[in-house]
């Protein structure tokens, strides 16, 4: 199996020019049309992630983030959750970057095999960062009414936050 993991992804990138290029496609004029598409989706982006940005540096930098988490800190405390990774639950729908730094600092700071650190990491499989998702996605294909989306993102990441965290307490805790 381990064998089979180390070689699939080598063999897969290979395989596509391989049959595209059997099936008589000009593999690199299709590469590159493809990459100009890339770049100007990208130019197209950037005003919708720096929007993002902005909102997420003041959520954090306004204290709004730590002030949620000491007043759940006695609930979560009396259900035998950590309050430590509520951060993490409420900056992983917003953020990649700083979810995995938080989660880094978490298993930095209780190591990765205390009851924090497995919560933490199983929450950044188990969620995912709905409203940069939307944006840069939403954003690269013009759709403006995305609230439905929103709402089923965001339902599915605390569906996963609570998932992770009741497994892991079922399992190591």
């Amino acid at each position: 199996m381990n064998l089979i993991s180390v070689w699939m992804i080598p063999i897969v990138i290979a395989f596509i020019p391989l049959f595209a290029f059997a099936r008589r496609v000009p593999v690199y004029e299709t590469f590159v049309d493809g990459a100009k598409d890339g770049f100007s989706t990208a130019i197209s982006i950037i005003p919708h992630l720096v929007g993002m940005m902005v909102a997420i540096s003041v959520f954090r930098a306004s204290g709004a983030l730590e002030a949620m988490t000491s007043w759940m800190g006695p609930f979560l405390l009396g259900l035998g959750v950590p309050p430590e990774i509520m951060p993490l639950g409420l900056l992983r729908p917003l953020t990649g970057t700083g979810s995995l730094a938080y989660t880094t600092e978490l298993i930095h700071v209780y190591g990765p095999d205390s009851i924090i650190g497995r919560i933490a990491s199983t929450i950044q499989g188990s969620t995912d960062t709905t409203l940069y998702v939307l944006t840069v996605y939403f954003g690269a294909v013009g759709i403006r009414k995305g609230r439905y989306a929103l709402k089923v993102g965001l339902f599915s990441d605390v569906i996963g936050f609570i998932a992770a965290i009741f497994f892991c307490l079922l399992v190591f805790g």
